[in-house]
């Protein structure tokens, strides 16, 4: 069959030439990326095997070949599992036909250092692009496991590659051939046709690949076993080293960090099942969208079932990577069986209470581990406390929150209820964009001055899951910026009346602003909220709020608008005018105006934008002019 040549993508070919011409301290990766990619084949393989009888493969010896010639500068890496059609080989190597691509040349170019660049190459998936850092020519035979003819692809990384239908039955799988650059120590290029490198390469990153993984010998004509091909999970805790587990949580992440924390889990029983789980040490960048793909795998008696398993674990700890390993399931399960499983319901529920309690135990056990795992998944751990009931408790012992008891150090609410004043009944918070805006709200004037603690609540769950869990060991959660707020007075039994007195001397000025106002406010009242500002606006105990609003919208769904109060400041200079001058006037044309400004001001204070911004603009630059 004639061979063809095709120019590699405009994206494929940028990252070729940033991979073969940049410096990594590590080159070695290569050969990682290679064996996992001929592992994942072999996996495939078995299981397509169970499931269709007709497919004629070959699978009474699934390994993993690696075969150096010194003389000839090649290394070949070959695999007998499910192998590729031509098709295939063209849509999966000759493109990257992916969204990501373009993130990922940026993050490359921007990459300070090697390790980072490395650990970019595998987070995509693209570890194949990884051979042409070691080598000048890559040639790659596959033959689809049930087909008949196999492809060759072949390219120099130079910005095109060739493809030939092969007639001759080419073997089931895949081979590899890197035709390798000269061994250069100067460029900290080793050789990689030395036995002893392979032997350490696979030693230091697949050891833990469950197929088996031979140095074929040509002088001998036999093949060395390389991997002890046993599963870390089904090994005792102290068979396995940290930098064991380590490796197997970058092989299954291709993450380049050492995970955070390692969570083991074994159930005996009427269903065993084995779970190795790992705490990354950061989020992923596509962590709160909708694509991002869950971390764990399945496997039933260490037969690879299926990668990212969705049914293993709750969606707010999606960020969890790792291996579950079943010994009762079907092997011909499918994702939609897995939802309705029982049992896979039980070990859901099991597995995030282990991993629960495992955050909750750090906190104690090792702070600093602990605040770098909320810093970077606090916000999507918080969402279970709106979708899983069931462990909200566990949730919330888990969870540390900001708050104006102390600027760098986040409080349990266990703590915070210890630390609550006499006769205080409420857990008091406030949502907002970021801690400074929250602390210079007018909404904290009072809770500072009384010295009252207050959750500062910046992410955009926040707001969901207060309304949602509304208590806490009894105690109500409430928005310093919904309802009335009362904190006491500390000026003894005459305070009721003196209020009283207050409310009669402003009720006139608040009625007639309500009704000027009616349109943007369901109520004008005096607040013992605000110790500064002159106004404020706020949410009535049970209505949605701005933020909520907003969030909704942003899905999509229809919200009714919601009327909020205007709280005035009765001791402020402002109020203190207006109410001199409503009472003095007869006509109130120029006083409608000033109440339209203290609302706006009031909005513009909590970040808001006033309804009319160009006319609320108009009527400070005319009081301005008029002042001066």
């Amino acid at each position: 069959m004639p061979t063809e040549t095709f120019e590699f993508q405009v994206e494929a070919r940028q990252l070729l030439q940033l991979m073969i011409h940049s410096i990594y301290s590590n080159r070695d990766v290569f050969l990682r990326e290679l064996v996992s990619n001929a592992s994942d084949a072999l996996d495939k393989l078995r299981i397509a095997a169970l499931r269709d009888d007709t497919l004629g493969a070959d699978v009474s010896d699934l390994h993993i070949e690696i075969a150096a010639d010194p003389e000839a500068r090649t290394l070949t890496v070959r695999d007998n599992g499910i192998g590729m059609s031509y098709d295939e080989v063209a849509e999966l190597i000759g493109t990257i036909a992916n969204s990501g691509t373009a993130k990922l040349l940026k993050e490359l170019r921007e990459a300070q250092d090697a390790a980072g660049a490395e650990g970019l190459i595998g987070q995509f998936g693209v570890g194949f692009y990884a051979s042409f850092m070691v080598a000048d020519e890559v040639t790659l035979v596959t033959r689809r496991a049930g087909e008949s003819g196999g492809t060759r692809w072949t390219s120099r990384g130079e910005g095109t590659y060739t493809l030939e239908r092969l007639d001759e039955d080419a073997p089931q799988g895949t081979s590899v051939t890197l035709h390798l650059k000269p061994a250069d120590p100067e460029d900290q290029l080793p050789d990689y046709t030395a036995d002893f490198k392979l032997r350490e390469i696979v030693k230091r990153y697949s050891d833990f690949i469950t197929w088996p993984i031979r140095l074929a010998s040509a002088a001998e004509g036999d093949a060395e076993p390389l991997n002890s091909m046993k599963a870390l999970w089904a090994r005792s805790r102290e068979e396995v080293s940290d930098d064991e587990y380590h490796e197997l949580y970058k092989h299954i992440s291709h993450d380049w960090r050492d995970p955070l924390e390692t969570v083991r889990l074994q159930a005996e029983g009427t269903f065993e099942y084995q779970a190795l789980l790992f705490l990354p040490s950061h989020a992923p960048h596509d962590l709160f969208t909708r694509d991002h793909r869950r971390g764990v795998q399945l496997y039933v008696k260490r037969v690879f079932i299926m990668d990212d398993c969705e049914a293993l674990l709750p969606s707010y700890l999606r960020f969890v990577k790792g291996v579950v390993d079943a010994a009762d399931l079907s092997l011909n399960v499918s994702r939609e069986i897995l939802q309705q499983d029982r049992q896979i319901q039980r070990m859901n529920r099991r597995l995030a209470k282990k991993v629960l309690a495992t955050v909750k135990d750090m906190m104690t056990s090792a702070p600093d581990k602990y605040a770098t795992f909320w810093r970077e998944f606090g916000a999507a751990l918080k969402e279970g406390l709106v979708t899983d009931p069931e462990n909200r408790d566990a949730i919330l012992a888990a969870s540390t929150f900001p708050s104006t008891h102390h600027d760098s150090e986040p409080t349990t609410l266990k703590d915070y209820v210890e630390r609550m004043k006499d006769g205080q009944s409420d857990i008091y918070y406030m949502c907002g964009d970021s801690r400074q805006s929250i602390e210079n709200s007018p909404h904290m004037e009072a809770f500072r001055a009384k010295g009252v603690e207050v959750l500062l609540l910046t992410d955009p769950v926040d707001e969901v899951w207060v309304e949602a869990v509304g208590e806490y060991d009894g105690r109500p959660l409430r928005s310093v910026a919904k309802g009335d707020i009362d904190l006491g007075d500390e000026e003894g039994d005459g305070a009721d009346a003196e209020r009283e007195k207050r409310n009669e001397e402003y009720a006139a000025l608040l009625g007639w602003m309500t009704e000027q106002l009616g349109d943007d406010v369901k109520e004008v009242r005096l607040s013992s909220r605000l110790t500064v500002s002159p106004a404020c606006v706020v949410s009535d105990a049970h209505d949605i709020t701005p933020a909520l609003e907003n969030m909704y919208r942003a899905m999509g769904q229809e919200v009714p608008p919601t009327k909020r109060i205007l709280e005035l400041n009765p001791g402020h200079v402002l109020v203190k005018g207006l109410k001199q001058a409503f009472d003095e006037r007869e006509d109130r044309t120029g006083l409608a105006e000033s109440a339209e400004l203290l609302h706006g001001l009031a909005v513009l204070a909590e970040g808001g934008q006033p309804k009319d911004p160009a006319r609320f603009v108009r009527l400070m630059a005319d009081r301005l002019e008029r002042a001066l």
